[in-house]
This record gives structure tokens, sequence and C-alpha cells, in this order.
């Protein structure tokens, strides 16, 4: 008996639910409100599909509502794209809200800036949507920035496969998708973007030179190979603007939306390959990689140089010579510098930070080695010279610098004058020589565990503060450059020494 008159119940609840009208609705009357008035689709390349932007649109009254109209006020031609309630397309008719209740609109665009008769370089892209008609219609502006570019890429082939590059040698290739630049294409100037799709590679015995101002956006997986006896030169200057950075060249990724803004691992590296020669960056900014700049047995002089947002490392030295100066590298999956099989390197005034958030990291942010191990076998080149002068190492880690020495080749390091965070409360590594922090032949005038107090370093700003960081006034007078990363000339003598890193103090 209880199973029948449940039985009952469910099937009057089933004939009086199917008897209701779920679509009985009233004409919109002019009175839906919006999650915004002007959905900014912030900027795209020329092309280039947009991210998708989202409107919710409210229906607060008591009844349910039926909008004869939503459209694009351009129709079909529109270059915009609209899901509503999860229907394609650019004009609906009779889209129905329930009472109390929202739906989603979802927008996005492409456009191509060649199909306008002027083809600037910059083209704000405006329509409106629109919901009802006459007295009743409402609307809500659209508004996309597109830059035009220039786009580099590998050739495709009728088969559908793309133009490669061989990294390996003939018995062992190594392809990824690439090309090597022609020599009208060695010249990156501020005219326009550059958009780069897979590895774009300098040819042997040529020169990529990058012009001050100049962008340089990596589509995901894309980098720049600089080949055996080919150069690379990013020769910036400073800039007037510290919020455009007029004069700074920039590489980055090509997803300009203010949430991408600081997303590492957008792209893979620039790459100097081993034997590639006389090697320059100057007041460059390489941010949002995998790896920012990786030098193989390479030259290169860097300076004003700033690495940010690296998903592995922001500066992976193997074999080579570098000397940099004014450099800031910060935000590391794992170290912001590597130094591995040796080489010879000379970095003065520099600050390399690691306060990264995106995970665990188990690497310091300075790591040392004169060996590198792969699966067959442990290779060691000497570490003739790793010298640090003026300089700053710090993160959010308790030991932010290592030292792998293999005795089978030569280790020789200093750090002169620099701030160290490196804490070993226990003694593990008292009665390591390469620790021995009171070696005035290792590590002369330099300081330990005092916080450098740096401005924000969430927003990678590693100005330090006047009156309280602990690398002010640490630094070795004489030593270049004398101005730092701010273009401040630096404090030169005994009685007004310089302060440690990239940046000379500054009130907060």
């Amino acid at each position: 008996m209880r199973y029948l008159y449940g039985l009952a119940i469910l099937c009057c609840l089933v004939l009086w639910s199917s008897c209701r009208n779920d679509f009985e609705t009233v004409a919109s009357t002019g009175n839906l409100e919006f999650s915004k008035d002007t959905v900014y689709l912030d900027t795209i390349f020329s092309n280039i599909g947009s991210s998708t932007y989202n409107l919710k649109v409210y229906n607060r009254s008591d009844e349910d509502i039926n909008i004869p109209t939503v459209r694009l006020a351009q129709g079909e031609a529109s270059n915009y794209r609209l899901n509503v309630d999860g229907i394609p397309g650019k004009v609906f008719e009779n889209v129905q809200i329930l009472a109390k209740d929202s739906i989603f609109i979802f927008i996005e665009t492409t456009f191509n800036v060649n199909n306008l008769p002027t083809n600037p370089k910059e083209f704000l892209y405006t329509d409106q949507l629109l919901f009802d008609s006459g007295g009743n219609e409402q609307k809500v502006e659209l508004v996309t920035l597109v830059k035009d570019a220039v786009f580099l890429f590998p050739e495709k082939y009728a088969d559908g496969t793309y133009e490669t590059l061989n990294l390996g040698d003939d018995d062992n290739p190594i392809l990824v998708k690439g090309f090597f630049l022609e020599d009208d294409e060695l010249t990156f100037t501020n005219e326009k973007p550059y958009v780069i799709y897979g590895y774009a590679a300098v040819p042997n015995n040529k020169t990529l030179s990058v012009e001050a101002g100049a962008r340089v956006h990596f589509h995901n997986g894309s980098g720049i190979l600089v080949a055996p006896n080919a150069t690379m030169k990013s020769i910036g200057a400073p800039s007037s603007d510290p919020e455009t950075l007029e004069n700074e060249i920039i590489f980055e990724g090509d997803r300009l939306e203010p949430g991408f803004s600081d997303v590492p691992g957008q792209w893979l590296t620039i790459w100097l390959m081993q034997g590639s020669v006389a090697n320059e960056f100057v007041h460059t900014t390489i941010k949002n990689s995998t790896v920012g700049l990786l030098v193989d047995n390479s030259p290169v002089i860097l300076s004003n140089v700033q690495i940010y947002n690296n998903a592995n490392i922001g500066l992976l030295a193997r074999n080579s010579a570098i000397i940099g100066e004014n450099m800031v590298i910060n935000n590391s999956g794992q170290s912001s510098l590597a130094i591995q099989l040796g080489g010879f390197y000379e970095f003065r005034h520099c600050t390399f930070a690691n306060y990264w958030t995106g995970g665990f990291r188990s690497f310091p942010t300075v790591s040392i080695a004169n060996s590198l191990e792969t699966e067959t076998e442990i290779l060691v080149t000497d570490l003739v010279q790793a010298n640090f002068i003026n300089c700053i190492i710090y993160g959010n880690e308790r030991r932010e610098f290592s030292l792998f020495k293999d005795t089978n080749g030569a280790f020789n390091f200093k750090f002169e004058n620099c701030l160290l965070r490196f804490e070993d409360p226990t003694g593990e590594f008292g009665n390591d020589p390469l620790y021995d922090f009171a070696n005035p032949a290792l590590y002369p005038e330099t300081k330990f565990n005092l916080d450098p107090i740096f401005q924000d370093t969430e927003l990678n700003n590693f100005n330090i503060e006047s009156g309280a960081s602990g690398a002010e006034g640490l630094g070795k007078p004489g030593v270049l450059p004398t101005k730092d990363l701010n273009g401040v000339t630096r404090g030169n003598s005994l009685q007004d020494p310089p302060d440690a890193g990239a940046y000379e103090s500054i009130e907060f």
C-alpha cells in the first residue's frame, strides 16, 4: 500500500509539471541589466583571435521575459563572434531569461588591419551588442585595439608538414619546427611588433640586429636560435617614460591580455648556440619564457638586462664567457642564474633574486657548477672564473646559492662586496671550504642574510629602500657601471660607497 501511495503521488507530480508552460514569457521592456556597459577585449594582433570574454545579462523582474532580438550592430558583417546561452551566431531571436535569472554572452574577435584602406599600425575596432529595438533598445559597447605586426613563421608544405631545423646531426637528427631568417628579416625595427612562430634561426656568419624600442612576441613553443658563427645584437637605449619604456627592447609572448602579462612559460627561449660569436644585449627585457636566455659555449655581454617570470631558468650558461652588469633576474621555477660546465663569468652590480610563488622550488637563486651530468656520463669543464662584485643574491628560500665542484676541473669563484642569503643554522656546511664565509679570498667584504628591503618583488621591482636595506653602502667604489639601472649615478668613494645590486637606494 505504501508503495502504491508513493507511486500515485509521483504520477501526480509528473502530470502537474508536464502541464506547466515553462516558456510563457512577457516581452522585454528595456529594463535589462548588464555586468558591464562596455566590453574591452584588450589588445590583439591582426589576424590572431582574441581570448573569450563574457557579459552577463540580468532579468531582475518577477516575470520570465523574451528579448525579441540580440544582435551585433554590424550584423553578419561584424568581426565579433557571439555565443548566447550556448548558441553561436551574430544575430539571435526570442532570447528568453527566467525571472530573477541571467544568461551569459561570450564574445570573441579576429580582425585583419590589412583590410583597411589606410592599413594603420594600430586600429580601434568597435561594434555594439544590441538588445531589442525601437524604444526598448539597449546596447553594450564592444572595443578592441588591433595591432599590425610582422609575422615570421616556418613554411607549410603541400603535404601539411612544416619547415624544420635540425638541432642534432645527420646520424641523430633532432627536428624542431623552425626556419632560417632571410637577409631582409635580420633587422628588427620598432615600426611594428614582431610575432614569431616556431624557432627563428640566425644563419651562420649572419647578425640579427634588434633596434631600440623593438617589441618581439613569441607564439607558444617558439624562440630564437643563433647558429654557430652567427651573432645577435639586441641594443636598446634608456627610456624617458618608465611606463611605456619606449626605447627598451622587450621579448615576450604573443598573448597581450593583462591576464597574461606575467605568466611564465608562454614561449621557449633565446638560444645562443655553441659557437655563436660577439652577442650583446643592452637595455633589454626578456619575460614569460621557459628559459629566458640559454648561452651554450658562447660569449655575450649583458648590460641593463632584466629577465622575469621564467618557468625554469632565467639565465642558463654552459661553458660560456659572460660579462653582466646592471642585471636583474627574478621569478624562476628553478634557478634565476644557473652556471653549468664551467666557463668565464663576471657580474657587476647585478640583482639575482627568486621570489617564485608558482609552486615548490628546490633550486636556489644562483647555482654554479663545473660539471653536467648526462644520461651516459658526467662532463667536466674548468670554471676559469665566476666573480660576483657588488651583487645581491636573495630570495624567499633559506639558501639562495649553491656551489657544485667536481675535482676533475678547476673551480674558481669569488663574491666581493655582495649581499647573499645563505642560512645554515645546523652547521651542515660548516666544514665545507667552499662555504667558508670568513675566507677573504672567496668572500671579501660580503654580508649575509641582511634583508635588502626590495620595493615590490611581486611586481619585479627590485629598488632597495634608503636607510633600511642591507645592501645600502655595501658596494666597492670604482666598479663599473657608474650609473644604476634607473640611470642614477652611483656613489664612488669610501665616504659615499655605492650600494650592492642593480639599483641605488631610494625612499619608498
